[in-house]
């Protein structure tokens, strides 16, 4: 099979979807607000997660450790030295 160079790949104009992906319909961010509304990923170690067998468990835990956890301060602003 025979490589395509960038030009014949890429139209030029931007539009490289193929015709059956058609989004002339789309609405965009229609569901980001509800997205973002319950979203809150965290990635654990392997090791952690062999620790935990569901997601019910990891909860219980932190809502354990969570009174003996100090609260984080927001990023502040540095203060500029006068001269």
């Amino acid at each position: 099979m025979k490589k395509l160079s960038r030009k014949t790949r890429s139209r030029g104009n931007g539009d490289d979807l193929r015709a059956e992906y058609d989004f002339s319909g789309g609405v965009r961010g229609k569901r980001a607000a509800r997205y973002a509304q319950g979203t809150n990923v965290v990635l654990l170690d392997p090791d952690v997660v062999a620790a935990f067998p569901n997601p019910a468990t990891v909860n219980e835990v932190l809502r354990a450790l969570a009174p003996f956890v100090r609260p984080q301060k927001g990023p502040t602003a540095r203060k500029r030295k006068s001269a």
